[in-house]
């Protein structure tokens, strides 16, 4: 979790005060943690008015040779992450009739792609979510926004085989999506921003069998048969190392659940705005 206050630099650019930059641990899948984590900023920095999911997780290759503890991996983390978030946020937003909310998703919540079957489900999964919460706490001060990034060059991304029809991005743009619907709020926002608008058309106006001799022309299974696993090595070994630590906290005996008491978003001397981002 990075929460980072910024300022204008000579030129024009937002650069980070070192003396105003805050972390604390949070297990996105585990609501206590995201409990601990919010009384943590809350008490360090007196309100908190826009939460950023945006951990997530992308194991790539057959869907049937997936294992089990990948696959509770990735909902986990992409899906309950999302929920676990805005469950924990929502109430103190509400009561302050206040609150943004941005869940980073993908436009593979748009797009199925072969080779990432089960997180292209979480991420239409993540999409859902915000537009359903977005309609059911209408008229309440709270906004959710989905961000819908194409191909993000980052770790997340590396060994796979990048543009061939489908657009590649940086993480600025994506940073700057996500302060854009800060001020704007809107439903959604893809970036590149014509991505979403354009995969709509596509769907309601070309007919299947074009589309998929262009998917063939720009071999949309090539996270299947294209992955450089010497390159992806260390973000494979990464997402073993989470998969593990996953399944044994999930073994781990459990305090009984009761239902929580909403945590305050503010206390009651106010400080400047602030927002909290929930990062892998």
């Amino acid at each position: 979790m990075d929460r980072r206050r910024r300022h204008r630099c000579r030129h024009g650019h937002r650069r980070v005060d070192p003396a105003l930059r805050k972390r604390a641990r949070l297990d996105v899948t585990s609501a206590e943690s995201w409990r601990e984590f919010l009384t943590e900023v809350i008490g360090a920095e007196g309100r908190l008015d826009v939460l950023v999911n945006n951990a997530g997780v992308m194991p790539l290759g057959s869907f049937t040779e997936e294992t089990e503890a990948t696959t509770d991996l990735i909902l986990d983390v992409n899906v309950r992450g999302v929920i676990n978030g805005m469950r924990a946020v929502l109430p103190g937003m509400v009561d302050a009739r206040r609150g943004h909310i941005v869940n980073v998703a993908s436009m593979a919540g748009m797009i199925p792609i072969p080779g990432m079957v089960t997180y292209n489900g979480s991420k239409f999964a993540a999409l859902g979510l915000s537009l359903a919460a977005r309609r059911e706490y209408a008229g309440t001060g709270v906004t959710v926004t989905a961000v819908l990034p194409s191909a993000v060059r980052t770790e997340l991304s590396s060994g796979a085989t990048l543009g061939k029809g489908l657009p590649t991005v940086d993480p600025e743009d994506v940073a700057r999506a996500v302060v854009d619907s800060v001020r704007r709020r809107p439903e959604t926002v893809s970036v590149p921003g014509w991505l979403a608008p354009g995969w709509s058309a596509v769907q309601a106006l070309v007919p299947s069998f074009i589309e998929n001799r262009v998917r063939r022309l720009v071999d949309d299974r090539r996270a299947l048969t294209g992955i450089d696993t010497d390159s992806r090595r260390a973000y494979i070994e990464r997402i073993e190392r989470h998969t593990n630590e996953h399944t044994t906290a999930a073994t781990a005996p459990k305090r009984r659940r009761t239902k929580p008491e909403p945590i305050p978003l503010r206390l009651p001397s106010g400080r400047p705005r602030s927002s909290a981002n929930a990062s892998s």
